[in-house]
């Protein structure tokens, strides 16, 4: 559980069912097996990661806004909130970046 990694990539680039979404976050982010697969479990998991620096980068997120439509908006609205928590103590020590193609974006 929560093995250290300097950089964790969730790549969603060949999602084809909504189902594989949650999996390959738990893989990607090396979550427990009770990790229960929605995003109240997801922001659950990714506040216990909060206190290390964490990095993140997010590949084919425009997969999942395109076949899954705002579902890809909640996700990143949780990412974000993560920057965010605990009124901004660890704004600095938490990196989430979306990748597309040769752009970056990160949130804020």
């Amino acid at each position: 559980m929560y093995e250290f990694k300097e950089l964790y990539t969730i790549d969603f680039s060949n999602v084809k069912y909504y189902m594989e979404i949650h999996p390959i976050i738990k893989e990607a982010l090396d979550f427990p097996d009770y990790y229960g697969g929605n995003l109240d479990a997801l922001w659950d998991c990714l506040t216990d990661m909060v206190g290390r620096p964490v990095r993140i980068e997010i590949i084919g997120l425009e997969v999942i806004e395109r076949k899954f439509g705002d579902y890809a908006e909640k996700l990143v609205d949780t990412f974000r909130d993560l920057k965010h928590y605990d009124n901004d103590t660890y704004a600095n020590e938490i990196q989430i970046e979306i990748v597309s193609g040769d752009t970056r974006v990160s949130l804020r």
